[in-house]
């Protein structure tokens, strides 16, 4: 039988990160689609901030102009809490669902990290006062380095306000809704997705099984792409 595997790339990334994980497939006969999220890649970026929502529903018109029947679905950091989001829809065929570093576990540390951009917008403000303008190159350098918003200092106004939506929503209500078999990828040293996410999705994921990794760190889809081969054939194969 003949399997479609669609993969969903994290925040800055692309099809390209899947080019390990295709390449540990080829040969496998399971058809690897891995489109570019809208703002990333190829894919233009969206004309208004979006949620969580609007990328689940980018998604399953992808899936219904390009898949025939049911399909796996593989998403790693956004790209697993998209995935997370039309699992718990209920509306597509999933066959399997592989969450590698998933982000969707909202903590006491993403309030940190909310603060961090807010502090970034207003302090982008302060450096723009006349008289601090010679400082702007270092001053927002070391600005997003001490909040930790890399991807927000990189991303347009649209993609910074579509961060912030989406790392707001916390989707761990959802776990126990989800009734589709679901493996779970993590590196044990993750500092973007911790590894206390990986537990909980565990332990909240009906029929999930858990496969962790000791120095790994946020790249686990790439670091471990034969692995993660070589369940999603053995399961294709079953």
């Amino acid at each position: 039988m003949n399997h479609t595997l669609v993969c969903l790339h994290g925040w800055g990334g692309s099809k390209e990160s899947f080019t390990e994980l295709r390449a540990a497939l080829e040969g496998s006969g399971i058809n690897v689609l891995t489109p570019d999220l809208p703002g990333f890649g190829e894919e233009p970026e969206p004309k208004k901030p979006w949620t969580v929502d609007h990328y689940a529903g980018w998604v399953s018109g992808f899936v219904t102009h390009n898949v025939k029947g049911s399909f796996i679905l593989l998403g790693h950091s956004h790209g697993g809490r998209i995935a997370l989001k039309l699992a718990a829809r209920k509306t597509l065929p999933i066959e399997h669902l592989y969450l590698c570093a998933a982000a969707g576990i909202r903590h006491p540390r993403h309030f940190k990290r909310i603060i961090g951009l807010t502090l970034a917008k207003s302090g982008k403000a302060l450096l723009a006062v006349p008289g601090l303008k010679h400082l702007q190159p270092l001053g927002k350098k070391l600005l997003y380095k001490l909040v930790r918003v890399h991807d927000y200092e990189q991303a347009s106004p649209i993609m910074r306000q579509t961060l912030i939506n989406v790392s707001q929503e916390n989707l761990r209500p959802l776990l126990q809704t989800l009734d589709v078999p679901t493996d779970l990828f993590w590196g044990k040293q993750d500092g973007m997705t911790p590894f206390s996410d990986a537990l909980i999705m565990e332990r909240n994921i009906p029929n999930a099984t858990l496969h962790a990794y000791e120095g790994v760190r946020h790249r686990v889809h790439r670091d471990k792409a034969t692995e993660i081969a070589a369940v999603i054939q053995s399961q294709a194969s079953a």
